[in-house]
């Protein structure tokens, strides 16, 4: 690693404001993996967080080598004994302590196509179970009347039709 990306590795270290509370964070303290030298950070939860730096910062290292692969090893944990035999062992990254930390997604930071229509939904896959979920439980309003509209079978179509049109 360089000298220049030694010196920037602590630009990694953001400054948090103190009004955030213990819970709205996620905190990596000691993070050692690859070229990451004991860096300790607090991360904003539910907000845009940018990792910028040089190349050879550590960029990668903190986001995907170490907060990334600790919140999938946690995940994988959840698993029983049985479906945690054929997914492997992940190991820790090393790193002392990280807390916050939620279930987490990674996206390559190559282009996996190049269809320009592509977002985080449709390449994680995720947009289709969204579309599902939303199809299944939404609840849909009119943009005249701001009233919730409601789905009607055959039957329930005739009585209405009956009822305002006198039979």
């Amino acid at each position: 690693m360089s000298k220049s990306a030694k010196e920037n590795t602590e630009t990694l270290v953001a400054p948090l404001p103190d009004v955030v509370a213990e819970e709205e964070v996620i905190e990596v303290v000691g993070a050692k993996e690859h070229n990451l030298k004991d860096i300790s950070v607090r991360i904003p939860r539910n907000q845009l967080v940018v990792v910028t730096g040089i190349s050879g910062s550590g960029k990668s290292s903190l986001a995907f080598d170490t907060i990334y692969a600790e919140g999938q090893r946690r995940y994988m944990e959840t698993f029983n004994s049985y479906a945690r035999q054929f997914l492997g062992n992940m190991e820790r990254p090393e790193v002392e302590m990280i807390s916050g930390l939620s279930p987490v997604i990674s996206i390559e930071q190559k282009t996996t196509g190049r269809n320009p229509r592509s977002t985080v939904g449709t390449i994680t896959e995720i947009y289709d179970f969204l579309r599902l979920l939303y199809a299944r439980i939404g609840e849909a309003y009119s943009y005249a009347t701001g009233k919730k509209m409601v789905r009607y079978n055959e039957d329930q179509m005739l009585q209405q039709i009956m009822e305002r049109f006198d039979g």
